[in-house]
């Protein structure tokens, strides 16, 4: 038996080796572009997670600031206003100037809770309610007491009162 010569098979040789060269070109070039492409995607999520670590940290501070503002502004809640109203002057028929003065005599009287705290003001309530109720007041030649139904601690301190003879 005879062994061919390798000169007969040269075209498939060359098909061969054209393959086996192309399928390796190929796959660096495919390795190399693959490559890039993980390179820029690993940068762009190293990039990202330095950037979400940033807002994190920056998240944190701005609640500690927020949290530390709520506290201050709740130590700081002071009483800017006083209001007194009182509820059944119709019953006495007083005109609004004599309510007007009687209201104004009242808000005069506790008038030392302005730019105070709330919380000092609710506590010196007691207070508040002898004062007011303890006075008299005098309108049309008559003696009028007050007497406090309802008081509301806010920033504006409102006392709703009726008007009582006085005896």
């Amino acid at each position: 038996m005879r062994i061919p010569s390798y000169h007969q098979f040269q075209e498939w040789r060359r098909l061969l080796a054209g393959m086996a060269i192309g399928a390796l070109i190929s796959w660096l070039i495919f390795l190399f572009i693959f490559g890039e492409w993980m390179e820029d995607y690993s940068m762009e999520i190293k990039l990202q997670e330095e950037e979400i670590q940033d807002l994190k940290k920056e998240k944190e501070i701005w609640q500690e600031d927020v949290e530390k503002i709520n506290k201050e502004n709740e130590e700081k809640l002071t009483i800017q206003k006083i209001e007194v109203k009182i509820l059944n002057h119709e019953r006495y028929k007083l005109d609004s100037y004599s309510v007007h003065e009687i209201e104004e005599s009242a808000k005069e009287d506790i008038r030392t809770l302005l730019t105070q705290n709330i919380e000092t003001a609710f506590k010196s309530r007691d207070l508040i309610k002898r004062t007011i109720e303890n006075r008299t007041f005098k309108a049309h030649e008559k003696r009028y007491r007050l007497k406090i139904k309802e008081i509301v601690f806010y920033t504006t301190l409102t006392v709703q009162v009726e008007l009582q003879f006085d005896k």
